[in-house]
C-alpha cells in the first residue's frame, strides 16, 4: 500500500513501502531539495513559461466579475429601456472588411498569418462589424445593442482602464434614409455598443443617444459629466473657409482630436510642422475650434459670414440647433457643451459625434481622482454600411459606446478604498450537519432545494458546536 508524504505546497508524491517515516520538521528541507532536482532536469528539459498575463489584459477574480456584471446589467437595462435588441458578431474579421474604416487608428488593428486562404484580424471595435452584418443581411432599419471584448495594439494604461483586450458596450439605430443610429463601444473603452438603424425624423435618434448617456451615466453616480457634441461637417466646413484642401480634412481632424490631451500651441505646431498647414491656416482653425457653449453659439456661428456661406457648415449647425431643442425637451441641455474641438479621430463619422467626460468623482474615500479620460462616445456614421453594400446603397446610422472598462477602473478603486466586499455568488441557504454520517441525509436535502429552484451552498459540518 502506498503512503502519502507532503513535499510542498499543492505536492503529493507516492512513497515506497519501504520508506521509512520522516518527521514533518525534516520532510519540508527534504521535499524542496527533490524539486530543486526536478526543476533542474535534464539538459532537455522545456523551460516553464512566464506565469503573467500578456502586456494589455488582466484576470478578474470573483469579486471584480460580481462588479463588472453589475455594472453591465445597469447598462443593458438602459438599452432595453430604449427598444434595443441585442446581436453578437464573430470576434474574427476579414482583415479588408477593418481596413480603410479607422483613418490613423488602423496600425492598432491586430493582424493574423494567413488562416486556411483567408487574412483575417481581430476587431476594432462593434460599429464595423455591425455595418457589415447590415450590409450581409439587407437590412435598413434595426435599432440594437453589443456587448462584446474588442482587440487594440495600443500602449495599454491600466491604472487609465486603457487595454489591449477590452469590453466595448453600445448601442446602434440603423434607419432608412430620412433618418439614422448606429455606433459602438469604444472605446473606451469594455465598450456596450447600441446603435439605430431606420427610418426616424432628423436628429431624434442622436437625440436619443445622448439620452442614453446622461441616464446610464446619472445612474451610476460616478460624479458630474459633461457630454460634448460636434458635428463632422461642421469640421469640414470650417477647415474648408480656412482655406484647407479636402485631401487634409482627415488628418486636420486627426490633429484637432488632440486638442482634449495638448494644449493648442502644440496642435498648431504639428499642423503646420507634420501635416503641411501653413501657419496663417492653421490661425484661423484655432479661432473656431476653440470655442464651446450652446444654443447661443450655434445661432452665432450661423450669422458667421463665411460659415454662413458654406454649404455643409449651414447644415450641420442647422441640424445641431434641431439637436439642442430636442435636448431641451428631454431636459438635459445642462449637461450638454457645443464643443467645436471635439472632432473623433475615426474615418466613418459624417454627422454629429459625441464624448461624455467626468469633470470630478463625488467619492470620499478616494484622495486623488482617477483620470480615465472619456467615458462615453459616439456618433453617425452615415456612409459606412454602404462601403460593404454591393450596390452601395446607403443606410444611415447612429450610436453611443460606453467605456466599460474605464468606468469599471473607477469602480474597483472606490471599492479598494472603502473596504466594500462585493458578494461573489448567489446561495440563498447553507445547508450543514454536525458530522459526516449525515451525509445521505444533507444531499438529500440539498436535492430538494435544487429541485425547488433554491439557490444553495452546503459544508461538510458545522465547526465548534
Amino acid at each position: 500500500m502506498l503512503r502519502v508524504v507532503p513535499l510542498a505546497a499543492g505536492w503529493l508524491l507516492p512513497a515506497a513501502p519501504s520508506a521509512p517515516r520522516v518527521s514533518q520538521a525534516r520532510a519540508w528541507p527534504l521535499a524542496h531539495g527533490v524539486l530543486r532536482q526536478w526543476r533542474a532536469g535534464s539538459a532537455g528539459a522545456v523551460p516553464r513559461p512566464a506565469l503573467k498575463t500578456p502586456k494589455g489584459t488582466r484576470d478578474h477574480p470573483p469579486a471584480y466579475t460580481a462588479l463588472r456584471d453589475r455594472l453591465l446589467a445597469a447598462v443593458v437595462t438602459c438599452f432595453k429601456r430604449h427598444g434595443a435588441a441585442a446581436i453578437d458578431t464573430p470576434v474574427l474579421e476579414l482583415r479588408e472588411t477593418l481596413m480603410g474604416k479607422y483613418g490613423e487608428e488602423a496600425k492598432l488593428i491586430y493582424e493574423l498569418q494567413d488562416q486556411g486562404g483567408e487574412l483575417l484580424a481581430l476587431r476594432y471595435d462593434l460599429t464595423v462589424p455591425f455595418a457589415r452584418y447590415l450590409a450581409m443581411n439587407k437590412i435598413t432599419n434595426m435599432k440594437r445593442y453589443h456587448i462584446a471584448k474588442v482587440y487594440r495594439r495600443d500602449n495599454p494604461a491600466t491604472t487609465r482602464g486603457r487595454y489591449r483586450e477590452f469590453y466595448h458596450c453600445g448601442m446602434w439605430f440603423a434607419e432608412p434614409k430620412h433618418l439614422s443610429c448606429a455606433r459602438s463601444l469604444c472605446c473606451f473603452f469594455c465598450p456596450q455598443d447600441f446603435d439605430i438603424a431606420g427610418q426616424f425624423d432628423p436628429m431624434i435618434p442622436d437625440a436619443e443617444c445622448l439620452k442614453i448617456v446622461h441616464e446610464i451615466l446619472s445612474d451610476l453616480q460616478l460624479g458630474d459629466f459633461l457630454i460634448k457634441v460636434n458635428d463632422r461637417r461642421i469640421l469640414n466646413g470650417i477647415f474648408a473657409v480656412c482655406g484647407i484642401p479636402e485631401s487634409k480634412f482627415i488628418t486636420a481632424c486627426c490633429t484637432v482630436d488632440k486638442l482634449d490631451k495638448v494644449p493648442w500651441e502644440e496642435v498648431r505646431s504639428e499642423m503646420v510642422g507634420e501635416k503641411g498647414l501653413s501657419p496663417e491656416a492653421a490661425d484661423h482653425i484655432g479661432e473656431y475650434v476653440q470655442l464651446h457653449g450652446g444654443l447661443e453659439l450655434i445661432e452665432r456661428l450661423l450669422q458667421d459670414p463665411k460659415l454662413s456661406q458654406n454649404k455643409l457648415a449651414k447644415e450641420g449647425l442647422g441640424d445641431m440647433k434641431l439637436l439642442f431643442e430636442y435636448l431641451t425637451l428631454f431636459g438635459i441641455t445642462g449637461k450638454i457643451s457645443f464643443d467645436l474641438s471635439l472632432a473623433r479621430g475615426l474615418d466613418y463619422y459624417t454627422g454629429v459625434i459625441f464624448e461624455a467626460v467626468l469633470l470630478q468623482q463625488e467619492n470620499e474615500h478616494v484622495e486623488e481622482p482617477v483620470s480615465v479620460g472619456s467615458v462615453a462616445g459616439g456618433g453617425r456614421y452615415d456612409g459606412l454600411v454602404g462601403m460593404f453594400d454591393p450596390k452601395g446603397r446607403k443606410v444611415p446610422c447612429v450610436g453611443v459606446s460606453i467605456g466599460i472598462e474605464r468606468i469599471f477602473s473607477i469602480l474597483e478603486q472606490r471599492m479598494k478604498a472603502s473596504g466594500e466586499k462585493v458578494r461573489t455568488t448567489e446561495t440563498q441557504v447553507l445547508v450543514a450537519t454536525p458530522h459526516k454520517h449525515l451525509l445521505a441525509a444533507r444531499l438529500k436535502l440539498i436535492s430538494e432545494l435544487w429541485g425547488a429552484g433554491i439557490k444553495r451552498c452546503c459544508t461538510r459540518r458545522i465547526l465548534n458546536c
